[in-house]
């Protein structure tokens, strides 16, 4: 005889996973993707409202590796570009996105029971904060943020100088939860109609149409304000864009690289006049505070030290600075000299920027934020397994900067995040506030081969932007190349994957005039809130409930 309770349980079971899986898919579809490259940002006002519907449906055993699911779906599809750049990756990424998510539905899960009246208030609270927190740790992957499907909606996304993204992330989840409440509630047959669930709802729908009015307004006139507004100066930046993955190294692919860059330099230099030229990311390999520090003589290191000297000779009759992605080494060990007996160098790398003028380094930026597990992994004695895979894997580590450094050339002051580095706008704000005026992010995109990969890094580094009110110039090896004003709008982007370079008319709002933005003065203020009311509100909820459950048992 069949158990129809049994079967009606897994017909449901596979119902939510189904509902699960395809949300899943949908949402990964409002960002720049393998199916559409642009992305449909619009998609993300509703993709997870199945999401919280099934949260309130399924059972206590079954939601977190339903938030597992989410989460490893999700992140497969939406950074399927993971692939190229290891093949450990596309796996690692979605495993710890699906960890995190995993956490995530089960406090939604908690905010759903403790609050029955306005639950879904919480949810958007700690959604907000898990976006932040997501992003906070060792291994933090600020990718797939809701808010950043909203890169080309200008008017919505103004309020980021004020709240960051968080406050971006909290309007665009915060009716989500509420209709998916109502989804639930109606599958089981325990909702009202929705005219009516909407009338006993109705303060709140009133507050949030109001909240997505101010933020439109507040967009517009923001929006036309920076799109009118008068630079201080305009900066005139060569970006020289030499399409080939600094991973792939070999003294002939490095002289290749560099001829390919003298050449574009050398040919934008004949047909411009600009105040300074960029290269991305590592765009020159060999380390030139190395080898201008150091002699290789009889080390075998000869041929890269030459390349270096042409390298110096080069930017001695450039006559304009150049702005250059180059790794800095340094002596690992003091106490021995730089090339040891064996033949192997006594070094150890910052992944850096430099500003080469005159024929010297004026300046260097040490990258602060790492990306983890290829860039750093500071779990060997915990993790030795791990480390050593990692290792076997030919991932290398860098050194990790520890200061904000701000480059003067000319009169203008600007920083430059290293690739990874403009996902987290607390690093941009923290250039801006020790007095940047312009962000100029250097970045090797190439080893992802799609264009969406790259678009996707582009649409983060439009908010930094707009978060601190400066124009971004990004410098990249293969793109996204492209100006973006303080309205988060990108402009002239060169044809990605394709050489070649571009004259960018930067415009530049000093601090002597334009002063700090909300957010940089209080950098993530709003995601604090929310992860701080998250614990308040999670914690009195447990403490709501227990003492329920205590009265329920004294009138029994």
């Amino acid at each position: 005889m069949v158990n129809t309770n049994a079967t009606r349980s897994l017909r449901t079971l596979c119902s939510e996973v189904l509902v699960l899986t395809i949300s899943a898919f949908i949402y990964a579809m409002a960002f720049p993707g393998f199916m559409i490259p642009e992305g449909l940002g619009f998609i993300a006002f509703f993709a997870l409202i199945p999401v919280f519907a099934v949260i309130r449906h399924t059972s206590w055993k079954h939601v977190w590796w339903m938030g597992f699911l989410f989460g490893f779906v999700f992140y497969l599809f939406f950074a399927y570009w993971l692939k190229s750049f290891h093949a450990l990756a596309i796996i690692l990424i979605p495993v710890i996105k699906a960890f995190e998510m995993m956490l995530c539905f089960v406090a939604l899960k908690v905010a759903d029971s403790f609050f029955k009246r306005f639950g879904y208030i919480v949810q958007a609270v700690i959604w907000t904060a898990y976006a932040y927190l997501s992003e906070s740790w060792f291994a933090g992957f600020s990718y797939g943020n809701i808010a950043y499907a909203f890169y080309k909606y200008t008017p919505f996304v103004q309020i980021a100088d004020i709240t960051g993204l968080w406050g971006i992330v909290f309007l665009a989840l915060l009716p989500q939860p509420f209709l998916g409440r109502y989804l639930a509630d109606l599958f089981r047959s325990a909702a009202p109609c929705f005219k009516e669930y909407i009338r006993k709802n109705i303060v709140f729908v009133i507050v949030y149409a109001l909240l997505m009015i101010l933020t439109f307004v507040y967009g517009a006139v923001k929006t036309s304000e920076w799109r009118n507004k008068e630079p201080d100066r305009v900066w005139d930046v060569v970006a020289v864009q030499h399409n080939h993955d600094s991973w792939k190294g070999g003294y002939v692919t490095y002289l290749r690289n560099f001829n390919n860059l003298r050449l574009y330099t050398t040919e934008a230099l004949s047909a411009t006049e600009p105040d300074i030229v960029i290269w991305s990311e590592t765009a020159f390999v060999p380390s030139v505070a190395w080898h201008t520090s150091y002699s290789t003589e009889g080390s075998g290191y000869e041929t890269t030290a030459k390349l270096v000297d042409e390298f110096v000779s080069f930017g001695e009759n450039l006559g304009v600075p150049l702005l250059t992605g180059n790794p800095e080494g340094v002596i690992a060990d003091p106490s021995l000299p730089p090339i040891l007996e064996d033949g192997t160098t006594n070094r150890i790398d910052y992944n850096t920027v430099i500003l080469f003028d005159d024929g010297e380094i004026k300046e260097t930026y040490r990258k602060q934020h790492l990306v983890p597990f290829t860039e750093y992994f500071p779990y060997e004695k915990q993790l030795p397994w791990l480390y050593n895979l990692l290792l076997a894997n030919d991932y290398n580590w860098w050194l990790e900067g520890d200061e904000s450094v701000v480059f003067d050339s000319d009169g203008v002051k600007f920083s430059t995040p290293i690739c990874f580095e403009d996902n987290f706008g607390y690093l941009s704000a923290s250039f801006v506030a020790s007095g940047a005026d312009v962000i100029v992010n250097m970045s090797n995109d190439n080893w992802s081969k799609k264009v969406s990969a790259e678009l996707q890094h582009a649409a983060m580094g439009a908010f930094r932007s707009i978060e601190t009110r400066k124009s971004t110039i990004r410098g990249t090896n293969s793109g996204i190349t492209c100006l973006i004003t303080p309205d988060g709008t990108m402009h002239e982007a060169m044809e990605p994957f394709k050489m070649g370079w571009h004259l960018y008319h930067v415009p530049v709002y000093t601090h002597e005039s334009n002063s700090d933005t909300f957010y940089v003065r209080h950098i993530d203020l709003f995601a604090y809130i929310a992860v701080y009311a998250s614990y308040i509100l999670l914690g009195a909820g447990a403490v709501l409930k227990i003492i329920s459950l205590v009265n329920r048992k004294k009138k029994a």
